[in-house]
């Protein structure tokens, strides 16, 4: 439809309504739903049933209001719900960097479990920084109905401390007291060891990530626990910034280790280790492995394409929102925290035979 045609459109419905009523939202610049229930013919609070909670009145009076507020292009205001309720039907969502794709699972299941229930997203980034984060979350505070926290750099002091406050998940982090929604860690890093040992490997570096990263050292954990019990030897190269010049940053150190397969904590890391090597005429993975966790989008582009080991990432962005709604009393959300959400080995051209 052209913007000449959705104008006729607009002038058409206009034409229907009373010129009182018409006059009235000119003069605001928008319909209110008391607009809505006088071309209706019904009460405000009828309008607010019809409108938030749908099924709730007979469905000639529903309809006829929905017509209304068509024909008005009314809009409901989650501020203005909040006003009786004491909720802004929004929820948000702190992740640590932005343009990490890692994020890009997270927030759509995120999304589309929250846009199920009639609830709306506010994204907010910390860069990566503490202090940015527990001050984007007193921001939020007040108008959010609940937090998910999706890559916090907090302390466990300060999120039980926000959890006080209001309904907060943590994604890929462990907080007594506090509601989590965790990866299934041993599973993929056993399939990524028992990879590289059947390749023929025999020392393993880690690539760790950022000090305060719970996931980072979950991995390292477990990467070392499967080390011990099959005589490879390990080493853990870190803190490493979880991305891509982190990665070339952290090349010179690994090297010096020389071992035959480098695990890194995302694929960021990997890709910039790997764009290293490959300046420093280093063959990947003739004289090196490589590989790392999340497979974000481009880590099968890459050349050679990055054996990584993947996160349901969708799932861990919906489990947690349905969490949050569960708690709010949303109808028909349930509660899977307690579940693991599943990882998996994806095998591709970074990782081969050991050399010689």
């Amino acid at each position: 439809m052209t913007e000449e045609n959705d104008l006729d459109d607009v002038a058409a419905r206009s034409a229907d309504v009373p010129r009182e009523i018409r006059e009235r939202v000119a003069r605001r610049g928008a319909a209110t739903i008391y607009d809505v229930a006088a071309l209706a013919g019904v009460n405000p609070s009828t309008v607010s049933r019809a409108l938030t909670k749908p099924g709730r009145i007979g469905r000639s009076t529903e309809s006829r209001i929905h017509a209304a507020a068509r024909q008005l292009d009314f809009h409901v205001n989650p501020m203005a719900r909040a006003l009786p309720t004491g909720r802004s039907h929004t929820i948000g969502v702190i992740v640590a960097d932005i343009t990490n794709p890692v994020i890009f699972g997270i927030v759509r299941g995120a999304e589309q479990a929250a846009a199920l229930a009639g609830y709306t997203l506010i994204i907010a980034e910390s860069q990566e920084s503490e202090t940015a984060e527990l001050e984007t979350i007193r921001r939020l505070l007040a108008s959010v109905d609940g937090l998910v926290l999706a890559t916090t750099r907090l302390s466990d002091d300060a999120i039980s401390e926000i959890a006080e406050r209001r309904a907060v998940v943590v994604l890929n982090r462990a907080v007594a007291g506090v509601a989590s929604v965790l990866p299934d860690v041993r599973k993929g890093v056993a399939e990524l060891m028992e990879h590289v040992m059947h390749l023929g490997h025999t020392s393993v570096a880690y690539l760790g990530g950022p000090t305060a990263s719970w996931i980072s050292q979950r991995r390292w954990a477990e990467i070392a626990e499967h080390a011990a019990r099959s005589g490879i030897d390990v080493v853990n190269i870190g803190p490493n910034s979880p991305t891509i010049a982190g990665g070339d940053a952290a090349w010179e150190r690994a090297r010096v280790h020389m071992p035959t397969v480098v695990v890194a904590f995302n694929d960021l890391l990997a890709i910039g280790l790997m764009q290293a090597a490959a300046r420093s005429g280093t063959d990947i993975p003739g004289s090196v492995a490589v590989a790392g966790f999340d497979d974000i989008f481009g880590s099968d582009l890459i050349v050679p394409a990055l054996t990584t080991v993947r996160s349901e990432l969708p799932t861990a962005g919906e489990r947690a929102v349905r969490h949050l709604l569960a708690g709010l009393g949303v109808e028909g959300a349930r509660s899977e925290v307690d579940r693991l959400f599943d990882t998996s080995l994806i095998i591709r051209q970074s990782t081969g035979p050991r050399a010689g």
